[in-house]
C-alpha cells in the first residue's frame, strides 16, 4: 500500500504502517495535552493508542495464522487509523474452514481480554466505572474495554467485518455459497441502514461505519456472483492466447511500438526460452521519462513474474490477478508459455459467459486451448479477503 513505512517481518509476514497513523497519534497526543494539560497525559494516550493497535495487529495475526493453517499465506498486514488490513491470498474453499478464519481475529481480543481482566484481578486494581474514557484512568482497564469493543463490534453480522463472514459460513454449510453471501449481504446493508440513521442523532462515526459497511457488503456479493459464474472454468479458458514477448537486449522504444501496434500492455521477456521477466506498461513509460528509447528491456523489467496452470481452476488465478492488482500473470505449461491471463480478459470471459447463460449456452472454445474442465464438484471458493481484512 503506498505511503506505508514498514515495520518489519514477523512470523513471515511484512508489517507496514501507514503515514497517516503517524498522525493521528500526534493528534491524539495533542488532543489529550490540550485536556490533561501535562506532557504526561500526552504520552500516556499515546501510549494507549498504540497498545491498542498493537491488540489490532495481534487480531490481524489470528486471522493470518489461522489461514496459514489451511496453506494460504499473508502476503503483508498494514496498520491504518481505521483499523489493520490483512491481505490474504484467498479464503479457504470450505465454509467451515471459512469460519475459523474469521473468528481467528475477535478469539485472540476476547484472550488478550481475559488476560488484562485476570491480571487487574489479582492486582487488586480493577475499578470499573459507569463512564469510559480514552483519555483518563487506568491504561490496562481502557484497554481491556476497547478489546471488548473489538470483539463485539467485529462479530456484528454485516460485511466485510468478520461476523459477516462467520454468518456467510454458517449459511454456506446449508445453501449455495452465492445465496449465503448475498443474504448475508442483505442483512449487512440493513444493518448499514441502521448504523446510519443511528449516526443522525449522534455518534457521528456511523455514520462513515454505514458507508463502510454498506460498500463492503455490495463488493462481497459482487465477488461471489463472479466467483460462482467461473466455477467449472479454467486458466486456458479465459487466457490471450495470441501475444508477444521480448527479449532483454531490445529497447523499450521497440516495446513502445509493440504497444501502440495491439492490445497488449505487458510483455513477457524471455531468454533462452525461459521467463525472465516483465515488462508492464507503467515500467515502459516510466523508462521512457527517465532514460529515453533507447533504455535496454532488461533494465527497465521486473524479475518478479506470477505464473499459473492453464489447467488450473480460474477462480482461484482469480485471486492471483488480484494480488498482483491486476496485472498481467503468465500461464506456463511445460515451461513454455501457453497464455496471458489478466483482469481485462478475465472480465470479458465472465461478460460472454454470463451472456450465454441467459441462453442456456456456454461460451465457445478458444483456437487451440484445451476442452474446458466439467463442472468441479466441490465447495465454491471464498472472495479474497477483500484482499483484505479491515477493522
Amino acid at each position: 500500500m503506498k505511503w506505508s513505512l514498514k515495520l518489519g517481518r514477523i512470523l513471515g509476514i511484512d508489517v507496514y504502517i501507514h503515514f497517516t497513523f503517524l498522525l493521528l497519534l500526534g493528534f491524539v497526543g495533542l488532543a489529550a495535552w490540550m485536556q490533561g494539560g501535562t506532557a504526561w497525559s500526552a504520552i500516556s494516550a499515546v501510549f494507549l493508542w498504540s497498545a491498542m493497535f498493537l491488540c489490532v495487529l495481534l487480531h490481524e495475526y489470528g486471522h493470518a495464522l489461522a489461514a496459514r493453517k489451511y496453506g494460504i499465506a499473508t502476503r503483508d498486514i498494514t496498520l491504518l487509523p481505521i483499523g489493520g488490513v490483512a491481505r490474504l491470498e484467498r479464503m479457504p474453499d470450505k465454509p467451515r474452514q471459512e469460519l475459523w478464519v474469521a473468528v481467528a481475529g475477535p478469539l485472540v481480543n476476547v484472550i488478550i481480554s481475559a488476560g488484562l481482566a485476570l491480571g487487574l484481578i489479582l492486582g487488586g486494581s480493577w475499578r470499573p466505572s459507569g463512564a469510559f474514557d480514552l483519555l483518563a484512568g487506568n491504561i490496562a482497564e481502557r484497554l481491556l474495554y476497547v478489546n471488548l469493543f473489538l470483539v463485539v463490534f467485529n462479530l456484528l453480522p454485516a460485511f466485510p467485518m468478520d461476523g459477516g463472514r462467520v454468518l456467510r459460513a454458517l449459511l454456506a454449510m446449508r445453501m449455495p455459497y452465492a445465496r449465503a453471501t448475498s443474504i448475508a449481504a442483505s442483512i449487512g446493508q440493513g444493518m448499514a441502514i441502521l448504523f446510519g440513521f443511528i449516526g443522525l442523532f449522534g455518534p457521528y462515526m456511523l455514520i462513515l461505519i454505514a458507508v463502510f459497511v454498506w460498500f463492503g457488503a455490495g463488493q462481497e456479493a459482487a465477488a461471489a456472483e463472479i466467483r460462482t459464474s467461473l466455477e467449472g472454468a479454467r486458466v486456458c479458458d479465459a487466457m490471450l492466447t495470441e501475444f508477444h514477448t521480448l527479449s532483454p537486449e531490445q529497447t523499450i522504444g521497440e516495446a513502445s511500438r509493440m504497444l501502440l501496434a495491439g492490445s497488449q500492455q505487458d510483455f513477457p521477456v524471455v531468454e533462452n526460452g525461459v521467463v525472465v521477466g516483465m515488462l508492464r506498461r507503467t515500467d515502459l513509460f516510466n523508462g521512457l521519462k527517465a532514460h529515453g528509447e533507447n533504455y535496454p528491456v532488461a533494465e527497465a523489467m521486473r524479475r518478479e513474474v506470477t505464473f499459473v496452470d492453464p489447467a488450473q481452476a480460474l477462480d482461484f488465478a482469480v485471486a492471483q490477478v488480484n494480488a498482483e492488482h491486476g496485472t498481467t500473470v503468465v500461464a506456463l505449461e511445460n515451461g513454455r508459455i501457453a497464455g496471458l491471463l489478466t483482469a481485462e480478459n478475465i472480465g470479458e470471459y465472465f461478460f460472454i459467459r454470463a451472456a450465454l447463460a441467459k441462453r442456456g449456452q456456454q461460451p465457445p472454445p478458444i483456437p487451440g486451448a484445451r476442452p474446458s474442465a466439467p463442472p468441479l464438484i466441490r465447495p465454491p471458493l471464498i472472495p479474497h479477503h477483500g484482499e483484505t481484512t479491515a477493522r
